[in-house]
């Protein structure tokens, strides 16, 4: 069997419905990427029917794999396991609510191909087309202005969930991210531009998912985070 391209990764947890669009629209938009390509659908331990209707939907879709956990482990661990599970040589994901629009796949793709370690949407650069809560986005350009300046981020949007990476580059950062939810996202950028990885950033098309919701008082919790990644950086030395 030959090794797939791309691997694109979608995280899940209690995502039955959003996986019935998902599905069908990452097959349609990866088929005109490249012709080697899977989408792992890693799976947090849902108890509402996603794994079966993944299950249902490998016997249709030789493209299509699961990837299971019978807990739920966070969303930080399932994309550390199914990215060590891909095939592909270059490895994406996005959010199940394709709340970026899909047509920049294929920019985030060729990121990678041209040479860049990781490829990542941006909510808040110049270009970018957003559509959200004003208490949403205020919380957002908060939490990136933080990790930007205590962290020493040369990003601007270091949570969308809309990345790419050289999977033989990003296998050995791995094992030095703790976070296991949430914040992954953010520690693998801080900790491969330390380690000098090449990150592109470009603008997209986004809109804000039903039933996401982020408050202002959130931006305190997700400052401790923030201060305890500085503590291992410049403190321990982890």
């Amino acid at each position: 069997m030959v090794a797939p391209e791309i691997t694109a990764i979608i995280p899940v947890f209690n995502d039955r419905s959003a996986l019935e669009r998902a599905i069908p629209e990452s097959l349609k938009v990866l088929s005109t990427i490249t012709e080697n390509f899977e989408v792992i659908v890693a799976e947090d331990g849902s108890s509402d029917g996603s794994a079966e209707f993944v299950r249902e939907y490998e016997t249709k879709s030789s493209h299509v794999k699961l990837l299971h956990s019978d807990i739920r482990q966070g969303r930080g661990t399932a994309l550390n396991r199914a990215i060590r599970k891909a095939r592909g040589s270059i490895v994406c994901y996005y959010d199940v609510d394709l709340a970026t629009d899909m047509k920049h796949l294929s920019e985030l793709i060729d990121s990678i191909r041209k040479g860049a370690d990781i490829s990542t949407g941006s909510r808040l650069l110049p270009g970018s087309d957003i559509r959200r809560s004003e208490g949403r986005d205020i919380a957002s350009r908060s939490y990136n202005f933080l990790v930007r300046h205590i962290l020493g981020s040369h990003l601007f949007d270091h949570q969308c969930g809309f990345k790419a990476f050289n999977k033989a580059h990003i296998i050995p950062l791995l094992p030095s991210i703790r976070s296991n939810h949430w914040f992954w996202d953010t520690e693998l950028l801080v900790r491969a531009q330390r380690l000098g990885y090449t990150v592109h950033e470009f603008p997209i098309n986004w809109r804000a998912g039903k039933g996401t919701t982020v408050r202002i008082k959130d931006v305190f919790g997700m400052g401790s985070s923030i201060l305890r990644l500085w503590w291992q950086l410049h403190v321990s030395k982890d």
